[in-house]
């Protein structure tokens, strides 16, 4: 019941009339051609508004509260999109994200792995996608304690977000921000600030 209760306030409630199927039964070919684009309409509505409400759960620290959504992303991403698709990438990281900030690293370190493969098997991956995943890969570092390998995911972050948006590109501030939090832990307040400047 709680899980129920969780899911319907998660995300159910935003998609539920999205989940209608459409008419079962069609008599023509063209019939069935909008039947088709009518079903994929409706799982791409479902995409978007899923992990919207995901990312905005995780931008309130609500990490409990983005599961849900994140995983009913995944799942109607994968049907629109086709499960070794790059698209999918996004809502594997928002899922580890959704995961490390419940706990549970031994499931967010699965989401990763699941991103890390599909950029590794898409030879023509967008700077822009391995960017997210490095910073994915940095942050869930830091979870873990890992400071050295999460600055290197860092910076891989800002290079790949630089050549992909721009020098100056506001999509390369937050690998630069996360950097500089890491050497504040360190005590390393001259880097830090350097960078908070750059941000």
């Amino acid at each position: 019941a709680s899980h129920q209760g969780a899911d319907w306030n998660s995300i159910h409630e935003k998609i539920c009339p999205l989940l209608i199927p459409p008419q079962p039964c069609f008599h023509s070919e063209r019939d069935r051609k909008h039947g088709k684009e009518q079903l994929l309409s409706r799982q791409s509505s479902i995409v978007e508004v899923a992990f919207s409400a995901a990312q905005g759960f995780l931008w309130e620290g609500k990490a409990l509260e983005a599961l849900p959504a994140a995983l009913q992303a995944l799942r109607f991403s994968a049907r629109v999109f086709g499960w070794s698709s790059v698209q999918l990438v996004p809502v594997y990281l928002l899922l580890a994200e959704a995961s490390t900030g419940t706990g549970n690293l031994r499931q967010a370190s699965k989401y990763l792995s699941e991103a890390e493969w599909i950029v590794l098997q898409t030879p023509d991956c967008p700077a822009a996608v391995q960017s997210r995943l490095h910073r994915g890969l940095g942050l869930f570092c830091v979870a873990q304690g890992k400071l050295d390998q999460a600055l290197y995911h860092l910076a891989t972050d800002v290079y790949l977000a630089t050549s992909a948006f721009g020098v100056d590109a506001v999509e390369v501030s937050g690998g630069y921000f996360h950097m500089a939090n890491i050497f504040r832990r360190q005590n390393k307040m001259d880097v830090a600030n350097s960078l908070y400047t750059e941000v």
